[in-house]
């Protein structure tokens, strides 16, 4: 907590620093104060409104699935299968090698090009010549 949280909320500390405030002062600063606290109030009013509305959504929404004879828990299992169905895309093949000390460098051409393929490109070589035959 900051130093001038531990002053307020602390009822000596907070007389002993308000010590020296004419009374017009504290009057202005509990003005303020009172200001902050019914806004503060407001805010609180409105998100317990908003919450109100939620849970009565849910409410309505958990009577439904108990009339239609469903439990929460059928839910759970609809959306954990959902999941596990989702497929992952097979990796595309190689388009272009090149073979450099004896090691065999593929690429499919998508994203960044190796360091090996753009020295080459570089030094006046043509991409046909890496294709990989039938990769057309």
């Amino acid at each position: 907590m900051s130093d001038f949280l531990d002053i307020l909320t602390h009822g000596r500390r907070f007389k002993a620093a308000v010590k020296e405030l004419s009374l017009d002062d504290l009057r202005e600063t509990a003005a303020k104060l009172e200001k902050i606290i019914t806004e503060r109030q407001e805010e609180e009013k409105l998100e317990l409104e908003a919450n109100a509305e939620r849970n009565a959504r849910i409410a309505e929404i958990l009577a439904q699935i108990e009339n239609s004879g469903l439990s929460i828990e059928d839910l759970g299992e609809v959306t954990s299968s959902a999941k596990t169905s989702t497929k992952k895309r097979a990796p595309r093949p190689p388009k272009y090698q090149i073979t450099i000390d004896g090691e065999l460098i593929q690429w499919t051409g998508q994203g960044r090009m190796p360091t090996v393929f753009k020295q080459q490109i570089d030094s006046g070589k043509n991409m046909s010549e890496f294709l990989i035959p039938g990769m057309e």
